[in-house]
């Protein structure tokens, strides 16, 4: 992170709306909240994750910049309320971008494959809140013989770089193949994806004409198993688990 992540920029970008520090109780540094957000999304860490990492890590604090003879950990209450401000001003697709734009400045560029695929986020369905509903966007779906309550981040992956070029974020209940269109670039000759993705051939052609569909395909038909079918999405699979 220290290499393909723009400091400067982002920095400059947030800093006109981050609390100036008064007589109050003086803000975190700004720079110091940007590389934990960059670490919860690294690592895929809660807010209070994030916390506990940070106090049992000495090489995520001496990323941060955090010398624990001098100062605590900022709180999780800090860590979501930093998150907060960046949501309020729909920061999250600008540091996309940048850093894209950040690494194509230094020669590392998306390639002409890219690799789909879809995870859930669960949440808490409780309703212990203000309106007693449960969160709108969110809804429950089944995985295997799971259930699961909450939103699905969906990703377009370069094959080459293993560089996430696209995401989107659908209720948890939104089918993987729905937002196929949107992880495309359009300049893919080829896309690999799990068995969720087949049947998008249409789709494919539409977003990236050039790109050949390598999404998995059904092996199995009324018991008897296509072994043709089966080598083929066992090497599709070894791109895409690469790519995770």
């Amino acid at each position: 992170m220290e290499q393909v992540i723009p400091w400067g920029d982002l920095h400059a970008l947030i800093e006109p709306v981050y609390p100036k520090a008064g007589r109050g109780h003086r803000p975190v540094g700004l720079e110091r909240m940007l590389r934990i957000h960059f670490l919860q999304h690294g690592f895929n860490l809660s807010d209070p994750a994030v916390e506990e990492a940070l106090y049992e890590s000495a090489s995520m604090r001496r990323f941060v910049g955090i010398d624990l003879g001098q100062e605590p950990v900022p709180d999780e209450t800090t860590v979501c309320k930093f998150r907060h401000l960046l949501e309020a001003h729909d920061f999250g697709r600008v540091l996309f971008e940048q850093v894209h734009a950040h690494l194509e400045a230094r020669g590392i560029k998306i390639s002409t494959g890219t690799i789909v695929d879809a995870t859930i986020i669960a949440a808490p369905s409780s309703t212990k809140n203000a309106s007693g509903r449960r969160d709108p966007e969110m809804y429950q779906t089944r995985k295997g013989q799971q259930w699961y309550f909450g939103m699905k981040a969906h990703v377009g992956v370069d094959s080459k770089t293993k560089i996430i070029h696209a995401v989107v974020a659908t209720a948890a209940n939104v089918h993987d193949s729905a937002v196929l269109g949107d992880l495309l670039h359009g300049k893919e000759t080829r896309v690999w994806g799990d068995q969720a993705y087949r049947g998008q051939r249409d789709v494919v052609r539409e977003h990236a004409p050039r790109a050949k569909d390598f999404t998995n395909r059904c092996c199995k038909v009324k018991g008897v198993v296509d072994e043709a079918e089966k080598a083929r999405n066992a090497r599709s699979h070894t791109c895409t688990s690469a790519a995770a």
